[in-house]
């Protein structure tokens, strides 16, 4: 299967522990999936990252389906460590 390319979505070294973030933003994909996931609609996404783009919430998901194990590991490991 050939590699999947992201309009949206980068991935830079020293941003965000080197994780895949919505280009010219700091916002990670699993900041977006940790919204959805606890309930959050498409909209009030876009309202929570002021900027973001319904079409890029639409690629983090399409990324997660793509990294599900990987995301949600790393969900899994920030959840357990409760806020700082």
């Amino acid at each position: 299967m050939p590699a999947t390319a992201y309009r949206y979505l980068t991935n830079l070294p020293g941003v965000r522990s080197g994780r895949t973030i919505i280009e010219g933003t700091r916002i990670g994909v699993h900041d977006v999936v940790g919204l959805i996931v606890n309930g959050a609609s498409i909209d009030e996404v876009c309202r929570s990252f002021p900027g973001v783009m319904r079409s890029q919430v639409y690629e983090c998901l399409a990324y997660y389906e793509d990294h599900r194990v990987e995301i949600d590991a790393f969900v899994a490991e920030q959840m357990s460590e409760g806020p700082a």
